[in-house]
């Protein structure tokens, strides 16, 4: 074993808390639910960037390239000044919702380089202007765009000509659970010397202010010798703060600048943005004299030579040696090469060093992107003792019907920036490349959401913090089947059936929660809202139709036929054990073979959602009048039906006697059911029996439209809408208006949904994903015996098993440098392209361009875009099941 896997097996055993510091704090609590107390619910003016630096937050606390304890109650993170900017750079700049043409955006260039599981070692990038950070310049030319030009980048302002910016690089590094060595190098790419504040800062989360008796005491940090800072908790005990060189340590207050905010009277305290004022607006009066406080700064005035570098070194441990940077590089450099020895080890089928690089920097950007996570909902309702009562629009308002819930965990974000806040689905699709490297972890974020206090008594799962009853597409149970599928091959064939079977109880109440609140007329056709694809239809499926009625999903049905087989499939790995979950497995296989009936004939015996005529499945549309309407919108909507799809062994239906012969009851005894699925009893390749929604002739069908380059197929994947719709858009007439779905290949350029909608035509990574694993499932099924043209048209006929490897082929070049050296992602931007200091850091964005593969969307949305990890050259063989 590797030192870092000890480290992760004393973590699990809990011989010794590796994971008790890691990178926990958020990149942006501004703009949260959890901190808006507003009584319209505007989240984003509530707390805005510029009011941040003076408030003290309720929920949770922010910063760049920040650490903390796993209960967030003391942080860490770095402060820059250039000597010019208005403000520190204490925390990353981005558009709200209201302000970015596409909704929000974050407006740093920032990168997530390395992390090991434990979080050992940590480097994270941040490139910081030379020159006044233009931050008006990027909110007037944001507002003057419209929706059919493209978000203007920090890049495009020209900040970074002829390379006057500083890359600040920051490494963390674990002497031991509690002794962290920071370090801090900067690098000036500028022409000439240049000037910058570098101030590595710590402070405690303000829990004193809100008037409760457990918390009354308020921590505090002191000078005890220069270059050194004690700090007392009444949980965390005692820590000090060792800064290299001695520099001045400057103290304040992490309370709410009252004065500035709200005009209150001076109070001669030190608020928390005492350090800001100090140092940018020369407030003497700012810091406390006293060198005592809540927050404390060490300030490195450093003048760096043109292409040199300067190392600032700090350490946080408790009170220890009175050397604290005698082994400091030693120690530095022993975990750097234990990380590389941990990747070497996982990557060693991995040869190419490119290809490596790429997915060592998406493992880091999914270690970095977990997230301490608080929101107490009763005290979020009703307010603190000491704090103004929050508006009583409040208590019918957003989350209201939450009031059980309580969330104070370590949780894996989709983006730490532009969703700081968990998503039921997102964090689905996190766990697999998650469980490549911490299965622990991977696990113990599935069972998370379906703990009491997150899922609700009536089953749901929370889907997010802006609307925690949204239905998110019910993935739950087969993230959970693969990772303990992976798990079990980690351990030598032993499943850790006791996370199955707790997670499996949760989700049979969440399966039950679908089948009672979203088929309509128990048809078992389903509706569930947008389900995650906010902008692919031709109606927001959330809302009232404008049409009145309500839509028959695909999408929604289909997904719940997947639910099925998943659970299916874990009661039968549960019954090789115990065999009551043998009768379960039946039950499963009953509703699955209704959801096939249903899909089949309609939710009336007569209107299918298969459309012979086109050789797809779409949405019905049923209006008060009674009458039935096919959508035709050739969406990933019609595609979904091909992820329900499960192989069974002839080997488990003889281990299994109970649920094999209930199993040949219900077909002898439903023979319309048994219809659906004739070719169970034609065994496929090695003995195997197969279920699915598609028999082989609507496969073959659904195949030709998904693989033909003028509608699905791009060259970097599906895409999410057809490009046939690009010179045929879809309309239907309105009352008022006609409503319309055309083929858009970057951004979303429709308001109809609000914010960040954008998968009309671009790439994404969690269906192409599905897609991918469910060819390979129907090729465990049909072997080389079923072969389809690839591309459609093309002539050349290939097996499923080959399909796939080809499309994840092309999701992998969008990172990969290809011939020409270039990356697709980067787009055209030649500095991202060829520049040595940008070229080989990557974003991991939330979704592609449907023609040229470019990133757009949010730009460290590694939560979902890192199942890139398994899906590289000799991953995706060696990994995907």
């Amino acid at each position: 074993m590797t030192q870092e896997q000890l480290r992760l097996a004393e973590d699990h055993a809990q011989t010794a808390a590796w994971k008790k510091f890691g990178p926990y704090l958020t990149e942006r609590q501004w703009g949260t639910v959890r901190e808006d107390y507003s009584a319209d619910g505007n989240a984003w003016e509530y707390i805005t960037h510029d009011l941040a630096r003076s408030y003290a937050y309720r929920w949770g606390e922010e910063g760049i390239g920040g650490i903390s304890d796993a209960r967030q109650q003391l942080c860490f993170a770095l402060a820059l000044w250039n000597g010019r900017d208005a403000q520190l750079k204490e925390r990353l700049f981005g558009l709200t919702n209201g302000e970015g043409n596409h909704g929000e955006d974050v407006k740093e260039q920032y990168y997530y380089l390395d992390s090991t599981p434990t979080h050992s070692y940590m480097k994270l990038l941040y490139k910081y202007p030379q020159q006044d950070f233009p931050y008006e310049q990027l909110r007037a030319e944001n507002a003057r765009r419209t929706r059919q030009e493209p978000e203007y980048e920090l890049l495009d302002t020209g900040i970074f000509d002829e390379n006057r910016y500083f890359d600040v690089f920051v490494e963390y590094a674990k002497a031991g659970p509690e002794d962290l060595l920071i370090q801090i190098t900067v690098h000036n790419r500028g022409p000439e010397a240049a000037t910058v504040h570098v101030l590595p800062q710590a402070w405690y989360r303000n829990t004193w202010a809100w008037g409760y008796e457990n918390y009354r005491d308020r921590p505090e940090m002191h000078l005890v010798h220069p270059g050194a800072v004690e700090m007392a908790h009444q949980e965390l005990g005692v820590y000090r703060l060792y800064c290299d060189q001695a520099p001045d340590l400057l103290f304040c207050d992490n309370d709410t600048n009252g004065v500035r905010l709200y005009d209150l009277p001076n109070e001669g305290r030190y608020f928390k943005d005492g350090i800001n004022d100090y140092l940018v607006e020369g407030q003497a009066a700012a810091i406390n004299p006293a060198q005592r406080g809540t927050k404390v700064a060490a300030h490195y005035p450093l003048t760096v030579a043109a292409g040199a570098s300067q190392t600032v070194r700090v350490r946080l441990r408790q009170a220890g040696s009175a050397a604290p940077f005698a082994d400091f590089d030693q120690v530095v450099a022993r975990r750097r090469h234990e990380a590389d020895e941990f990747y070497d080890c996982l990557q060693e089928h991995l040869p190419d060093p490119d290809a490596r690089n790429v997915q060592r920097q998406a493992f880091a950007g999914l270690l970095w992107s977990k997230q301490y996570y608080y929101y107490d909902m009763a005290q979020w309702l009703d307010g603190d003792p000491n704090f103004v009562v929050p508006p009583g629009q409040r208590r019918q308002g957003r989350n209201s019907e939450w009031r059980h819930l309580y969330n104070a965990d370590i949780i894996s974000m989709p983006d730490k920036w532009e969703y700081p806040w968990y998503a039921a689905w997102d964090l689905a699709f996190h766990c697999l490349p998650l469980a490549m490297v911490d299965a622990e972890f991977a696990k113990s974020q599935l069972r998370l959401l379906c703990q009491d206090w997150y899922m609700h008594p009536n089953g749901q799962l929370p889907a997010y913090e802006w609307n925690l009853s949204d239905a998110n597409p019910p993935v739950h149970a087969w993230a959970t089947w693969r990772v303990y599928q992976m798990d079990q091959k980690r351990r030598g064939g032993q499943g850790d059936t006791h996370f199955l079977e707790a997670v499996f109880h949760k989700l049979t109440l969440n399966f039950a929660w679908w089948v009672n609140r979203k088929d309509r007329n128990g048809h078992n056709i389903f509706e569930g809202g947008f389900l995650g694809l906010d902008n692919i239809g031709v109606f927001d499926r959330s809302a009232p139709l404008p049409t009145g009625g309500h839509i028959e999903q695909s999408d929604g049905t289909s997904w719940m036929a997947m639910y099925a087989l998943n659970l299916m499939r874990m009661a039968l790995e549960l019954a090789r054990t115990n065999p009551v979950y043998q009768e379960i497995a039946s039950k499963f296989f009953e509703h699955f073979l209704y959801i096939v009936e249903a899909m089949t004939k309609g939710g009336d015996g007569e209107f299918n959602l298969w459309d012979e005529e086109d050789s797809f499945y779409y949405d019905v549309l049923h209006t008060p009048d009674s009458t039935r309407t096919k959508l035709k919108v050739r969406s990933i909507v019609g595609l979904i039906p091909l992820f329900a799809v499960e192989v069974l062994d002839e080997e488990i239906l003889d281990a299994l006697p109970e649920f094999t012969q209930r199993l040949r009851w219900l077909l002898r005894h439903r023979p319309q059911l048994a219809a659906l699925v004739s070719q169970w009893q034609d065994p496929g390749k090695g003995e195997r029996h197969r279920l699915s929604l598609l028999r082989r002739h609507r496969l073959k069908c659904l195949l030709a439209r998904m693989l033909d380059e003028q509608e699905f197929l791009s060259d970097y994947g599906i895409r999410a809408l057809s490009r046939y719709h690009l010179e045929h858009p879809y309309r239907f007439p309105g009352a008022e208006a006609d409503f319309s779905v055309a083929y858009v290949p970057g951004e979303s350029d429709s308001a109809m949904f609000g914010g960040n909608s954008n998968w009309r035509g671009p790439i994404w990574f969690p269906i192409n994903y599905l897609i991918i694993e469910s060819l390979q499932r129907f090729y465990a099924y049909y072997g080389d015996s079923f072969r389809v043209e690839y591309p459609t048209g093309s002539g050349q006929l290939c097996t499923l098993r080959e399909i796939a490897t080809a499309l994840a082929a092309r999701l992998s070049k969008l990172f990969l440098r290809n011939e020409q050296g270039r990356r697709p992602a980067f787009g055209s931007d030649e500095r991202l392209q060829h520049d040595p200091h940008f070229r080989d850091y990557l974003l991991f964005y939330e979704y592609f361009h449907g023609e040229d593969g470019r990133g757009l969307g949010a730009s460290h949305q590694t939560g979902w875009t890192g199942l890139l990890v398994r899906l590289l050259p000799s991953e995706v063989a060696e990994r995907t099941l």
